[in-house]
């Protein structure tokens, strides 16, 4: 993948045309949705249904006031509940036909959330560098994100990263805009579909079948990329992180 771009010259232009090129595939129907669902599953990660998107732009739950509109599960026991496996998921698909699905991170993968133009910068120079990148979403609510292998649950609890990847105060200027999903948190899996005017999605840019993998390996040019972004977007860098459902 790392040839996709080329030389330096024009690679902004040549990484702009791909981002295009793929949304067309990602244009799915319903039997693409199983398909994608199925695929997900498939390479192993565990999906529970979620909310969707209402009338009024309102979610689908029936909370007043949803703070996060279509992108969290339905039931409380979401993690549990979460499977890989194809019948289950085949089932909720044809009880549940407009429901999303989040995939519970920190069991067998976590998620690198960062902002698009960050997220677009950094696939760029890690795809350029020869860097092996798993799975990618890109999110019409602003945001990229990079699936990786899990830091599971280390045995010195000390060195455990909560999914705020540590959001304290002291920390947040290091990891400007940048969250770590990974035990007790989760994602929406495309093709989920998001509140607004237009037809807002979340899309692979590169799908399940990509190896996830080490954190580490993307951290660095994912926290740089935060960074500049922010450093070039005062408002988002004074913005303060979300928390985890």
């Amino acid at each position: 993948m790392s040839g996709t771009f080329g030389g330096r010259s024009g690679r902004q232009g040549r990484l702009s045309q791909w981002l295009r090129g793929r949304r067309p595939q990602q244009a799915v129907g319903d039997g693409g949705r199983e398909t994608l669902l199925f695929a997900a599953a498939g390479a192993g990660l565990p999906l529970a249904p979620a909310a969707h998107p209402g009338p009024d732009y309102r979610c689908s739950c029936d909370r007043v006031g949803c703070p996060t509109p279509a992108r969290h599960p339905v039931s409380f026991a979401w993690q549990t509940q979460s499977t890989t496996d194809r019948a289950q998921v085949e089932r909720w698909v044809r009880q549940q036909p407009e429901a999303n699905f989040v995939t519970a991170t920190g069991m067998v993968h976590d998620v690198l959330d960062v902002p698009l133009e960050a997220g677009r910068e950094a696939l760029e120079r890690l795809l350029d560098a020869g860097v092996e990148v798993g799975p990618v979403a890109e999110s019409d609510d602003g945001r990229m994100l990079f699936f990786t292998l899990t830091r599971g649950t280390p045995e010195d609890e000390d060195e455990w990263w909560p999914c705020e990847l540590d959001c304290r105060p002291e920390t947040m200027d290091e990891h400007p805009g940048l969250r770590w999903h990974c035990r007790g948190s989760y994602v929406l899996v495309p093709p989920a579909r998001l509140p607004g005017d237009d037809d807002r999605r979340v899309r692979w840019l590169r799908g399940p079948s990509y190896a996830l993998p080490d954190p580490l390996s993307l951290l660095e040019v994912l926290t740089d990329a935060c960074a500049r972004h922010a450093a070039e977007d005062p408002d988002h860098a004074a913005t303060p992180w979300p928390r985890r459902h």
